[in-house]
């Protein structure tokens, strides 16, 4: 599947904020965003001074690139999401957020695997986690209440994940819709997750406008 291989940083510079593309990196001195606040580009200086409040559209454009960017989705995937949103009963901007949250590479990031999506895809696609005791290599799965996500038996003894109790003590703890056994590297998903357990700075019901044009 085509994903997005080329500079992250210049994704936040765009967005004009942080979207932690880069795990640690972004907390230090050498995020881009702190260095190079205007957009990139040869005129991005002078955007970074024209910038106004901007039209409907834009906003509403911004904020789905923006959730796009973070979750790593391209957009005929988002927009299956949004679909699927659409379907399932409630907000569907809710919705939405719930399902881009139940990702199998998310999850793994929330955990606390990962100090990135990114690097939670890799893990992921490289076949170290198992779903229900069932090796899983596709980063979009879509977990639900009950699955039990855990690191194969057979990644165990990698050096990454005999040290990862340290890592994560350096990571946000994981959110109230997982539980998770550091010493056993592995974790039960309790409940689909809510709005109120993503603290991502996202206005999904700019993104239902847009796809609502």
């Amino acid at each position: 599947m085509a994903r997005y291989t080329g500079p992250v940083c210049k994704l936040c510079r765009r967005e004009g904020e942080k979207l932690f593309l880069k795990g640690a990196r972004c907390l230090s001195p050498k995020c881009s965003v702190e260095r190079r606040s205007y957009p990139p580009g040869q005129h991005g200086k002078d955007a970074q001074f024209r910038r106004g409040r901007g039209s409907d559209y834009s906003l509403q454009l911004r904020e789905k690139q923006k959730a796009r960017r973070i979750y790593g989705i391209l957009e005929r995937q988002f927009r299956r999401y949004f679909r699927e949103a659409l379907r399932r009963p409630g907000l569907t901007g809710s919705n939405l957020l719930s399902i881009l949250e139940s990702r199998l590479d998310n999850v793994v990031y929330r955990m606390g695997w990962a100090d990135s999506r990114n690097h939670a895809r890799l893990l992921v696609q490289h076949g170290h986690i198992s779903v229900n005791g069932r090796r899983t290599n596709v980063p979009s799965f879509l977990t639900t209440p009950g699955d039990e996500i855990s690191v194969r038996d057979g990644s165990k003894t990698r050096t990454y994940f005999k040290e990862i109790g340290a890592y994560m003590e350096a990571r946000p703890p994981a959110p109230e819709w997982l539980r998770v056994d550091v010493a056993a590297l592995k974790g039960v998903v309790d409940r689909l997750p809510e709005r109120r357990d993503v603290e991502i700075p996202l206005n999904e019901q700019l993104i239902v406008e847009y796809y609502s044009r």
